[in-house]
């Protein structure tokens, strides 16, 4: 599943190992601030603790390949009163809970390397499927931990099989390689090393046993972070997940080298880089091999169906297409329905994301007769809330967009305050699973309004809350040696008093694609913030604002607010009608829909095979015609 799925852009830097240079009894200290941030938590609870005890382990074994169940249990199914202990021992700065479990597992490697003596290579099975590897459970006891041993090796080895020459030796000795490198953290006798590594797990373990978006960076990671932030990208432009017998390559970034290849397709597996087979390595360690300065080459070594080859890339600039904007046109009737894909919300000093679309939207006006418009936001993670708001805008009067409601209760409203409509007319916003946070303020207000119908997956990703970053740099221009936060700090709720927090936006018109059969989303994550919601705010008091410029601009903007519409209301159950029907008669879509239930189909760049665009355009058509002899 997508969800379980170990999945990076190959356009960015390698993370450093650089560990965090931070006392133990400085650690309560650095905790207490990310609760008191925090939306939902102001305290060590006996349940968080419980969550960083099972992070923290999972952090040590995420393959499951050295502990055995009766040694996790030990510290999972802990009463009230012994996590209170430990709580209480933790504000002493005292760990010696979590150095246990550190003990436990450099015997738990020796135990593994026991078991590794044991193995066959003459006798290891064949077309073992990665599949199984992927939300297992702890093994019972050694013969079954042996057993998972040896199908991974199976695994290893057949891909490696599939190499040429010195390469195959070669794939075998990374594997070993990189498990001894990553060993070497547990049998260090170095006490200074061996702290800050369990320091840095426990402050992973116990940001993330907040909610499935606060974190701790160590240093090196956190300067990755900002490099990831600043776009400093040089890479070959595709998305990666770790299969165990090689990367595969989920997705390919318009515009990079990748693409303009045209050699490179999705599913492709990377099993060596430069010669260097990858196999059995970490993704970050596959991505320090493959990205590289501007204008030098890499040789990536693929298998398609069984096939082996070699490409080479010259590595360059990644210019994000999903940073920007897709503009199309449909022929209807004596006029065009407008097509417009926004891949994320965007601002610089020359252009953002309202700005060029309310561009892009006159510009069809003025050269034909613009009869309605389809918003794309599939795929669209989010980006700046303030583009949110202004994208909305495009298409109602004015009035709230967002409420913003932090770890203090308060609720701030973000608003349109123009009263001008770049668009007033039919408007669909397009959505998948992949939809989330500032692409679902946007479609679920539009839907509050009755501005717009919501077509697509049965609901949006279910990003409703904000985060806050202390990545700042310090005075020496270097991150800080103790490592970096980021911090859920609240929630978003659209004019409806709603978030979508959880749920997501719901479609008013279910038209399936790719993602539909997937389990992706926010109630998908760990531990993921719950729903709520605030009193709706239609009739906009301005009670957020200060009582002084409440009444300076009262007047001006109570004056041609955007009212709740029923204008699609009467036409929903038409619409979905005709989509099912379209639906059941198209044998295509048909054997599509049941390739993605049985994921036997990835993404793809072809516009032909987008069902789910097309469909929205049938709707649309539908709509435009409706709408017209209602108006008659």
């Amino acid at each position: 599943m997508i969800k379980k799925a170990i999945l990076f852009l190959i356009l960015i830097f390698s993370i450093e190992a650089k560990l965090p240079t931070i006392p133990p009894e400085n650690v309560p200290k650095k905790i207490e601030e990310i609760l008191l941030a925090h939306a939902s938590y102001r305290i060590l609870t006996p349940l968080l603790m419980q969550r960083t005890l099972t992070n923290y382990i999972e952090e040590f074994d995420p393959s499951k390949t050295y502990l055995i169940k009766s040694e996790v249990e030990q510290w999972t199914n802990l009463s009230e009163d012994d996590l209170e202990s430990i709580i209480e021992q933790y504000e002493l700065g005292n760990f010696q809970i979590f150095e246990a479990i550190y003990d436990t597992m450099r015997l738990a490697i020796n135990r593994r390397h026991q078991l590794e003596r044991q193995i066959n290579i003459e006798e290891l099975p064949s077309h073992v499927n990665p599949e199984e590897f992927k939300d297992m459970d702890w093994a019972c006891d050694d013969q079954e931990l042996l057993s998972r041993l040896i199908r991974i090796k199976g695994l290893q080895l057949e891909t490696s099989s599939k190499l040429r020459g010195e390469q195959k030796e070669k794939a075998m000795r990374r594997i070993e390689k990189y498990q001894e490198k990553y060993e070497e953290y547990f049998l260090t006798d170095d006490e200074l090393n061996k702290t800050s590594f369990i320091i840095s797990t426990f402050l992973k373990s116990m940001a993330a046993s907040l909610d499935a978006h606060t974190a701790y960076f160590t240093p090196g990671e956190a300067t990755q972070f900002m490099m990831n932030v600043q776009q400093k990208l040089f890479g070959i432009g595709a998305q990666l997940r770790d299969d165990l017998n090689g990367f595969s390559i989920v997705k390919i970034i318009e515009g990079g080298p990748a693409e303009r290849s045209r050699h490179i397709q999705i599913d492709d597996r990377i099993v060596a880089v430069d010669d260097e087979p990858v196999v059995g390595m970490d993704i970050l360690s596959c991505v320090e091999l493959i990205r590289g300065p501007e204008h030098t080459s890499v040789n990536l070594t693929l298998i398609r169906d069984d096939e082996t080859f070699d490409i080479t890339l010259i590595r360059g600039e990644v210019i994000l297409k999903e940073t920007r904007y897709e503009v199309a046109k449909e022929p209807f009737g004596d006029g065009v329905i407008g097509y417009l894909r926004l891949y994320s919300f965007y601002q610089d000093a020359k252009s953002s994301s309202a700005m060029d679309l309310a561009r892009e939207i006159r510009e069809m006006q003025k050269e034909c007769d613009l009869k309605g418009i389809i918003l794309d936001l599939r795929y669209n993670a989010g980006g700046m809330l303030s583009q949110a708001v202004d994208v909305t805008g495009l298409f109602i009067t004015k009035g709230i967009v967002v409420g913003v409601k932090d770890n203090s209760g308060k609720v701030r409203f973000l608003r349109d305050f123009d009263g001008q409509m770049t668009w007033d007319g039919p408007l669909i916003v397009l959505v998948n699973k992949a939809s989330a946070s500032a692409s679902e303020i946007v479609a679920q207000t539009l839907q509050d309004y009755g501005r717009a119908i919501i077509v697509g997956d049965e609901h949006t990703y279910g990003k409703g809350s904000f985060q806050t970053f202390t990545l700042q740099p310090n005075q020496s221009g270097d991150v800080n040696p103790e490592g970096e936060f980021k911090v859920t700090r609240g929630r978003y709720y659209t004019v409806s008093g709603k978030t979508p927090q959880l749920t997501g936006v719901a479609s008013d018109i279910i038209v399936p694609g790719l993602l539909s059969h997937m389990e992706i989303g926010e109630k998908y994550a760990k531990y993921p913030l719950d729903n709520d919601s605030i009193k709706p705010n239609f009739d906009d008091d301005l009670s957020d604002i200060p009582f002084p410029e409440r009444l300076k601009i009262r007047m001006l903007y109570k004056f041609n607010l955007q009212p709740r519409l029923k204008t699609y209301t009467s036409l929903i159950d038409i619409l979905k009608k005709n989509t099912d029907l379209r639906i059941e008669k198209n044998p295509d879509y048909k054997v599509f829909l049941d390739k993605a239930q049985s994921k036997t189909i990835s993404e793809t760049s072809d516009s032909q095979n987008d069902f789910q665009l097309l469909e929205t355009y049938n709707i649309m058509k539908d709509l435009i015609e409706l709408s017209h002899k209602k108006a008659a």
